[in-house]
This record gives structure tokens, sequence and C-alpha cells, in this order.
């Protein structure tokens, strides 16, 4: 079997391995996330200085969302070559394009500048950050997943998915510590372009640490495989090259699992992170430094959770865990916005802090679960597809409609509704999924059912009864 021809990692090589998706996802959340941040504070004033302050909140938002239709393409550009060519280069290139495009924002000239120009720019360099993180989620989950063991693989796979609140730590608190320091003026005129410009240091260290790494022996096993396939039949050949239609013909339905699993995790998160700023300055009257103060906090708790509930996965499956978390947002919605409501700082602290470590327990098995699904050859391509388009319906528009909302009712309940129906759809397409925690990696091929070999499902299966599961 492949597994046997493959010597596991030493303990010394995986945390190498985890170091560099981790420092990678890291640097391309804090630059996703950062030009959130900025969007909620003052994107509205340098680049829509002529709305309203709430329709110019929405059109910076909006700028914001664009981001997010570029990620399925990137997800189909860099998972049809990761698939190919392999997990690493393609990590390389998204990162690159990540830290050049935000570096590029922190240079530009605003509307009082150049005009109408400053926002279509402000466009551009959104859509090449989305392009960019479309592609880098899946490499950076499939370098860990891949050269990781099956019985630790949701606490190892889950380090990748600390770099979202470790970007974010990292974004909010870099913004808190300047909104700070400096004067509104100062900070509106100039200081939001440091954290943008930041970027271009993070990038090159992040390059040092991922270039050292190796490719992923799973992948290399795979592709060698493939290499005497292609050999032995056109037809294969063929079929190797499209990666993305291989996947659509054996894994469509974990294709919609993953994104109906997305759904409350996605459109959760940025209520609770980016929304936030908006409805607790606004509705809740308190300051941009308070606001920033609790997201800032409530990261760490939720960087310090994500790994727990991996492991837990580990133990008791990934589909519980993901259950828990799903109902658990749901649940605490209503309470989440009478908790800001109240004024109150350690109010919105623990309001934020609850949401995120619930949100965690999806976000934890998500890089493991999503890897489990797939198979080798088509891995990179399946799981950024069902995690990076479910992100157009879900993340993308979150803080749009969330503020939306907001203008036209004036109130919490309909935001709070829209989040719980997305926990009730990831609740459904949880409960379609199959367990996948003992699934091996290396074993995982998918094969027509003619030519005598068991789908990937069945083989799950018959694993999964071999297991006493």
């Amino acid at each position: 079997m492949a597994a046997s021809a493959t010597a596991p990692p030493t303990p010394s090589s995986l945390k190498r391995i985890v170091a560099a998706s981790l420092i990678g996802t890291t640097i391309e959340w804090y630059d996703f996330f950062l030009y959130g941040s900025a969007a909620a504070l003052v994107f509205n004033k340098l680049f829509f200085p002529d709305s309203d302050p709430l329709v110019g909140t929405l059109l910076s938002f909006l700028t914001y969302a664009v981001g997010f239709a570029a990620r399925p393409l990137g997800a189909l550009v860099f998972g049809h070559y990761g698939d190919r060519i392999g997990r690493k280069k393609l990590l390389v290139l998204s990162l690159l394009m990540m830290g050049g495009a935000t570096f590029a924002i922190g240079l530009m000239p605003t509307h009082a500048t150049i005009g109408t120009a400053a926002p279509v720019l402000l466009t551009v360099l959104r859509l090449i950050q989305g392009f960019a993180l479309g592609g880098e989620w899946g490499g950076a989950v499939l370098l860990v997943s891949e050269h990781g063991d099956a019985e630790r693989r949701g606490f190892w796979a889950s380090w990748p998915q600390t770099g979202a609140p470790a970007g974010q730590l990292l974004a909010t608190g870099v913004l808190s510590a300047l909104t700070a320091l400096l004067s509104d003026a100062a900070f509106t005129s100039w200081g939001w372009r440091i954290p943008f410009l930041l970027s271009g240091v993070l990038v090159i260290v992040g390059l040092w640490i991922r270039l050292s790494v190796d490719e992923s022996p799973v992948f290399k096993e795979a592709l060698a495989r493939a290499e005497e396939r292609k050999a032995a039949s056109a037809a294969e050949a063929a079929a190797e090259k499209m990666p993305l239609v291989a996947v659509l013909r054996h894994h469509w339905r974990d294709v919609l699992v993953a994104m109906g699993a997305r759904m409350a995790e996605n459109i959760s998160y940025y209520v609770i992170t980016a929304f936030i700023l908006v409805y607790a300055t606004t509705s809740a009257g308190l300051s941009k430094q308070t606001a920033l103060n609790a997201v800032l906090i409530a990261s760490a708790v939720h960087f310090a959770v994500i790994p727990a509930w991996g492991a837990l996965s580990d133990r008791i499956g990934r589909r519980p865990v993901y259950l828990i978390g799903a109902v658990g947002v749901g649940a605490w919605m209503f309470p989440f916005f009478a908790l800001i409501d109240s004024a109150s700082f350690g109010n919105l602290l623990l309001a934020v802090t609850v949401g995120l470590v619930l949100h965690g327990a999806m976000y934890a098995p998500q890089a493991a679960f999503f890897s489990e699904m797939f198979a080798t050859r088509m891995r990179y391509s399946g799981a950024s597809i069902g995690a990076q388009f479910s992100s157009v319906a879900a993340g993308a528009p979150a803080p749009l409609i969330a503020t939306a909302l907001l203008a036209d009712y004036d109130s919490s309940t309909p935001i709070a509704l829209y989040v719980i129906a997305a926990a009730l759809l990831t609740v459904v397409a949880i409960a379609c999924a199959k367990e996948t925690r003992h699934r091996d990696l290396a074993d995982v091929e998918a094969e027509p059912a003619r030519t005598g070999v068991p789908s990937p499902r069945r083989a799950d299966e018959a694993g999964s009864r071999r297991s006493g599961v």
C-alpha cells in the first residue's frame, strides 16, 4: 500500500511543516482581515466621501465582498495546478500575490487625490487578494494533513486554521495600537497605511519558512501512480489533466456537503469580527478602540481553542464537534446582541469570545474533515472548491447583509435570524455527511466503479467497519 511506502515524518519535521503552513495562513488572513477592519473604520471616508456615513460603510463593505467573489476562481486555478504539480509551489505563489496586493493598498492614493479611480483601484487589489486566498487555504491544510497520521490529523491540521484568528489578532492589534497612539485625523490621513505596508516584511519571513519544507509525500506517491496510469491509458491521461472534472464526477456530494458546512462557520465569523465594529460603534455607542480591543482579546482565545477542538475531533469525530459549533452559534445569536446592547465592555467581550469559541468548533475540524473527503489527485481542487464557492454566498455578503438589515430595521433581530438560518443549513449538511476520521489519505483513490476498485466512500465505509466504527 502507499501508506506503507511512506515513512512518517519525524516530530521535528512535522512541526516545521505545521509552522510553514501556519505562518503562511497567518499572513494571508492578516492581509485579508486588515482590509475588512479598514473597510469598517476608515475606507468609507477615504474612498466614498460623498456618501452618507452608513451608505459609505455599505459601499466599502461591497469592495470587501468583491474579494470573496474572486476566491472561487482562485480555488479553481490553484486547485487545478496544485493537484497537478504540487502543493508547495502554489502556496509560495499565493503568498506573493496576497502580500503584493496588500502592500500596494498601503501606497494607493485616495478619492481626494485621484477621484473615482481610487475605489476602482481598491477593488482591483481586493480581487487579487481574494484570488490568492482562494488558493491558499486548500494547499496549506493539505500540506499538513498529508504529512501527518490519521490518529492526530484533526489536531495537526487545525493549526493552519489558527492562522485565521492569528491574522485577525495581528491585524486588529496593529490597528488598535495605531488608533490608541494616533489622533483620529492622523490615523485617517496616513496612519491606516502602516499595517498594509507591514505586509511586505511579513511576506519575506513567510517565504523564507515556506520554501524550507518538502512536498507532501502522499501527493508524490499519488503523482507517481498517476504517471503510471497515464503511460498505460490515453483516457487516464486526459482525466489527469482536469482534476476539476474528476471532482465533479466522483465527489460532487462531498462538494455540496462542504459548501453547506461552511455557511454557518463563514457567516457567523464575519458577523462576529467585521460587522461587530459597525454595530458596536453605531447602535451600542461604544468607541472604535473598545470594539477593537474586544475583538483582539477574543481572537486570542479563539487561537487557543482551535487546536483543542481539533484534538477533540480526533477522539469523537469531525461531525459531532462540527455540530456543537453550528448549534451553539445559532443559539448564541440573541444573547450575543443583547450583551452588546448593554454598552458594557465586559459584556461585549463575553459576547464576542463565546461566539468565537463556538465558531472554533466548526473551524477546527474543517481542515481534516474536508481533506478526508477527497482523493489525493483531486484533493486540492475538491477541498478548495467546496470551501471557497460557499464563501461567495456566505462570508462575502455577511457584513453587507448585516449592515443593510441594521439600516432597514434598526434592530439586531433580523441579523440574529440571518445567522440562525445559516446554522440550520449547516446542521442539515453535516447530518448528510459521512464520518471521515478513520480514513487513510494515502489509500483514498477515486476510480470508476467498473474498474473493480472501490470508490472512496465504499473504501472508507469498509475501513470503518474494520475499525469497529
